[in-house]
């Protein structure tokens, strides 16, 4: 399975915008120039957290994105589904019925064994990304970050929120 650039994006924009002080916004130039990506491809990333209900976002000088909820209410999966959706990973196309040793007209009733284990496995996938939430992100980030670099980035990013 590979998963869409904009989710790791995504998910890198959530961290900063978890440390936003309440009121202020960040401009979706300001977060591209941070990550180095170009602006028109994250402002996707970004309007699907906002559509997703994630993000607010506002317009003008000193307008952005922020957290529509804390940290601590917001999983991976969240962000995850705002920009991948909710499908499952894994779809079934029933290619057992083309097996030309079965009868004419056999059905058979309940799912094959392939397309069992691999909807268990994208359970246990969306499972885990469902126990962690972005706060505890915020916090390793914290503390696998250099102290210098980490107060760098965050004056750098508290410089350009409006």
């Amino acid at each position: 399975m590979i998963l869409k650039s904009q989710v790791e994006w995504a998910l890198h924009c959530c961290a900063i915008l978890a440390g936003l002080p309440e009121g202020r916004y960040l401009s979706t130039k300001a977060l591209a120039e941070f990550h180095g990506l170009p602006k028109e491809y994250l402002s996707k990333a970004l309007q699907s957290l906002s559509q997703a209900g994630l993000v607010n976002t506002t317009l003008g000088p000193s307008g952005g994105y922020r957290l529509a909820r804390t940290p601590a209410e917001l999983t991976f999966l969240d962000i995850v589904e705002a920009v991948e959706g909710k499908a499952r990973t894994f779809v079934c196309n029933n290619i057992r019925a083309n097996n030309p040793c079965r009868p004419q007209g056999y059905c058979e009733s309940s799912p094959c064994a392939v397309s069992r284990i691999m909807w268990e496995a994208d359970e246990a996938w969306r499972a885990k990304l469902r126990s962690v939430r972005l706060s505890e992100l915020t916090e390793a980030l914290a503390q696998e970050i250099p102290a210098d670099l980490w107060k760098n980035s965050f004056e750098w990013v508290l410089e350009r929120a409006g």
